[in-house]
């Protein structure tokens, strides 16, 4: 099936530091592009893949699960690696859970991590049913498009394929306990009103993960698609201010030209 228009992956050849953007459950790159477009301008070396299954149509979504979804995040973080001297890995929702395996798996090799509205559980009642369910009822609907600015639209499945719920599920649990290998520096930033993952996640993730170096910011005017609603701007500006504290000499006017 051909790739929805505006949902293509993203790819920015930069400078010594790269940055992994992780898009979320349903979703596409074109929820992290304009994050993606500003941290390329600033110099940076940037990746955005599409998840398998993602980007198409939801019924392609339901051949896959979640150790497609980590595969292909894993290979592009593989690919930074090889390419750049520093790595950071940035996730929106589920974007966040598979950036924190990420963080868990690889260790000191990720520079630090930068979490948007992080999902660590399903809390739906009707998730407890989905090993039942997912082999009478095919999907539910969509929970795309979690956005308060007028006009802002975000590309993603109007139906979720319940295989791919149970999976995601999963994950989610699998990730809940890599949380104390987590020793990265990290951001956090998440919306008090998000009517996809609740602010409980979030808390959860900061309690449990081993990181000393960790920010928390509130998205006050944003639903669960941050990145591109109100505080995008502050999700932008934040999270490459604390790749440059990291990172020497990003910032700089040699770093943002890519000199």
């Amino acid at each position: 099936m051909p790739v929805l228009p505006g949902a293509e992956p993203f790819r920015h050849e930069g400078g010594e530091v790269g940055v992994l953007l992780c898009h979320g459950f349903t979703s596409t790159p074109q929820s992290m592009r304009p994050w993606a477009e500003y941290l390329a301008a600033q110099g940076l070396t940037v990746s955005v893949p599409l998840l398998p299954g993602h980007g198409t149509r939801w019924e392609d979504m339901q051949l896959t699960g979640w150790q497609d979804w980590y595969a292909e995040v894993d290979r592009a973080l593989r690919e930074l690696l090889d390419r750049c001297a520093r790595v950071f890995v940035f996730g929106l929702s589920m974007g966040g859970a598979l950036t924190l395996r990420l963080a868990a798996k690889h260790g000191d090799a990720i520079s630090g991590i930068v979490l948007v509205n992080p999902a660590n559980k399903l809390h739906d009642p009707r998730a407890f049913a989905l090993p039942v369910a997912k082999h009478f009822i095919r999907s539910t609907p969509g929970i795309a498009s979690d956005i308060a600015k007028p006009g802002a639209h975000e590309i993603g499945y109007g139906r979720v394929p319940t295989r791919a719920a149970q999976s995601l599920r999963d994950f989610l649990r699998l990730v809940d306990g890599d949380l104390p290998q987590v020793t990265q520096p990290v951001l956090l930033l998440h919306s008090p009103q998000d009517h996809v993952v609740p602010p409980v996640d979030s808390a959860r993730i900061l309690a449990r993960i081993s990181s000393t170096d960790v920010t928390e910011t509130l998205l006050e005017h944003s639903y669960h698609v941050a990145t591109l609603d109100h505080d995008a701007e502050r999700i932008f500006e934040d999270s490459h201010a604390f790749v440059a504290r990291l990172a020497e000499g990003v910032g700089s006017k040699e770093a943002a030209s890519g000199g």
